[in-house]
């Protein structure tokens, strides 16, 4: 079989997913759209990606169908160790906090990166007094915008207006039509608007604070153990960067999978 041909059900790996989720015959995914290129929704109102993708095959692999449930982003972790859904996709970040709460299984890693109008001057490390667009509850609004802030006031220097948005579309649009100067999202996000900006917007500085994308699961579920050798396989038939160079995002694969890997 050519590298990359995708395989059916793998009955050793299957046979390690919870009775319970065995039972259903689904795995039920918490997501949130758009995101694209990772998760969003294409004309037809299908959720399509290189998340998508993935996950469809890691279930394909595990046995169940895929059961997408687009919700709210700050929802998808307590809903996961709320048991409302089995695992979350949507481009989460693995953090040492979040994993106090949830169980990661590591697939790909990306940074933050910012944009900008074309031919602006914008510079991350020297954005007082800016107005920076974010997504609401990512790393971006949370950490690492509110930090350059409190940068510039304790400089003495004008705080950045930081806006934040429900929906990743709803913040480019933003972007294009001047409301705000700058945004600040996930280097695969950054990269995938800009290409699709048809020249009205450009990255704006280099990629930087690298981290691990994580599949969230209950706190001490064994399905954790069940994605890590889904994906594992994945990577040895050559599926997995199939997957990932379709979508334009093979920059961020990994080369092995970890369950909790934010290395606090």
């Amino acid at each position: 079989m050519p590298p990359g041909t995708p395989d059916g059900e793998v009955a050793e790996i299957a046979a390690t997913v919870p009775p319970d989720i065995r039972a259903t015959g689904r795995l039920v995914v918490g997501v949130n759209t758009p995101y694209a290129p990772n998760e969003f929704r294409d004309s037809s109102g299908k959720i399509v990606g290189f998340d998508v993708d993935l996950m469809n095959a890691i279930s394909r692999v595990l046995g169940l169908s895929p059961d997408y449930r687009d919700t709210g982003f700050e929802s998808i972790i307590p809903s996961v160790g709320g048991g409302s859904f089995n695992v979350g996709m949507s481009s989460i970040t693995d953090t040492v906090e979040r994993e106090r709460s949830v169980d990661f299984v590591t697939y790909f890693q990306a940074g933050t990166q910012w944009a900008k109008r074309t031919g602006a001057a914008v510079d991350p490390d020297a954005a007082c007094g800016l107005r920076v667009g974010v997504t609401f509850a990512t790393i971006q609004e949370t950490t690492e915008v509110p930090g350059k802030s409190s940068t510039c006031v304790a400089a003495g220097l004008a705080p950045i207006d930081m806006v934040v948005f429900t929906r990743q579309d709803d913040l480019t649009a933003a972007l294009i039509a001047g409301d705000i100067e700058a945004m600040s999202t996930d280097s695969p996000v950054t990269g995938f608007t800009v290409k699709l900006s048809a020249g009205e917007l450009d990255t704006a500085g280099e990629i930087f604070d690298v981290a691990p994308y994580g599949w969230p699961v209950a706190k001490g579920s064994s399905l954790s153990q069940s994605l890590r050798l889904a994906l594992e396989h994945l990577m040895k038939t050559g599926e997995y960067r199939t997957i990932a160079t379709m979508w334009g995002v093979e920059k961020g694969m990994i080369d092995t999978p970890v369950v909790n890997g934010a290395g606090g």
